[in-house]
């Protein structure tokens, strides 16, 4: 019997003690999830194409449905459920070069990646499907496409160490005494940084006030094929199933139509306003559902709520952080973004490469992805799972002589039984 499941006493009730443990929990689950990786967002936005202004509106739409998916879950169902961006998916996206067709390509992307997700949440056997894609070469892609990102704090150190060295050494400090708090730590170093730059000077004129920016859609079928698919993957292998996962840890069992159907529609309604992928946190998801949370698992629902309300008071903060990413000396907003990345790689190559049975294909897909090869307009992500896929399907089929040995054993049994 997990703890959600025990018996009501008779005339009990629940004592409002903790509430506010539950509250500080849920905004320290927003603040943490927004900067540690927000400069991976933009980073992969503006690589697809955006400008500053739909990188903030990306930003802000993201906010919005987040912090509403939050609030709306863990009231109704009385159960932590948070959601996030898909961190790994802007990892994918900055990894990659603008398309053919531009933004509005990656947009049209974007939000075919959404219907993916909501269909999975309509079709059963489809998120079936996707739960049987091994684990090994899915996070193989994704530690291919991160390996790039996470050298960037290291290489920009090298052409600037005044700027670049203390953001690092804030980071590993705090790695040693606060993890939480290391890339939020780092970032706050960065910021003093860039205003002894005297970098804050060039936000003047700039659009500081949050605003949401269409963006057109443009049909670009290699697109589809590099960036919705590949989008589609990570999210569902890193972000929802994981996120469920996290929550079943702790006792909680909520349905996953509703959460899949919700992501899903979000993300397909605010791509066309920048927003490249809403999902359940997963790494982060911990922080609202764990004990630290409350001690009555039936009141932390109270934390999800919370983080909801943050990310909603975060996303007018959206133009303001674009614009001073763009400020920034250069090396600074990578090293971050590096920085925030270097957990999820560590994570996503052991277990890629843990598995024995997959682990030459996973190899094979990791190398592939982090080449950084492209092919009609196609980026590496998706040639690494293809190669990594082939390699499993050539391994796996029945030899020629096999088969004449098997068909020879039937027919001698077939003639025998004469």
């Amino acid at each position: 019997m997990t703890e959600l499941q025990r018996p009501a006493v008779a005339g009990a009730t629940i004592e409002p003690a903790g509430i506010g443990q539950a509250v500080v929990a849920g905004v320290v689950t927003a603040v943490v999830g927004f900067t540690s990786s927000f400069a991976v967002v933009l980073a992969g936005l503006r690589a697809v194409g955006a400008d500053t202004d739909q990188a903030a509106s990306g930003l802000l739409v993201l906010c919005l449905t987040m912090g509403a998916g939050s609030i709306i879950f863990s009231w109704r169902l009385k159960i932590p459920m948070t959601m996030a961006w898909s961190t790994p998916g802007a990892a994918l996206l900055a990894g990659s070069s603008v398309p053919a067709g531009g933004f509005g390509a990656a947009v049209t992307a974007f939000a075919l990646a959404g219907a993916l997700i909501a269909l999975c949440g309509l079709i059963r056997p489809l998120g079936v499907a996707v739960s049987a894609i091994p684990p090994a070469l899915a996070n193989a892609m994704l530690a291919g496409v991160l390996l790039t990102l996470c050298i960037e704090p290291f290489k920009a150190l090298g052409i600037s160490p005044g700027a670049i060295a203390p953001v690092l050494l804030s980071w590993l400090l705090l790695m040693r005494v606060a993890r939480r708090w290391a890339v939020p730590g780092a970032l706050g170093v960065a910021v003093l940084v860039i205003w002894i730059s005297g970098s804050f000077s060039h936000l003047a004129g700039a659009r500081l006030a949050p605003v949401l920016v269409g963006v057109s859609p443009v049909w670009a079928p290699a697109t589809v094929v590099a960036i919705a698919l590949p989008l589609f993957l990570v999210t569902m292998t890193s972000q929802n199933i994981p996120g469920m996962a996290v929550l079943g840890s702790f006792g909680y069992r909520p349905p996953l139509a509703p959460p899949l159907l919700y992501t899903g529609g979000a993300t397909v309604v605010g791509a066309f306003a920048g927003a490249h992928a809403v999902n359940l946190a997963a790494i982060s998801a911990a922080l609202a559902a764990g004990p630290s949370a409350h001690p009555d698992p039936a009141r932390r629902w109270i934390a999800g709520v919370t983080c909801g309300v943050v990310y909603l008071a975060l996303g007018p903060a959206s133009a303001l952080v674009a614009a001073v990413a763009v400020a920034a000396p250069a090396g600074i907003m990578a090293a971050i973004a590096g920085l925030a990345l270097i957990g999820t790689f560590a994570s996503a190559a052991g277990s890629a490469l843990t598995d024995v049975t997959h682990r030459e294909a996973a190899a094979i897909t990791f190398l592939v992805a982090a080449s950084g090869v492209a092919f009609a307009g196609i980026g590496a992500a998706f040639w690494g799972l293809l190669a990594g896929a082939t390699y499993l399907l050539v391994l796996r089929l029945p030899s020629l002589g096999s088969r004449a040995s098997a068909s020879g054993t039937s027919q001698g049994r077939r003639a025998r039984s004469r």
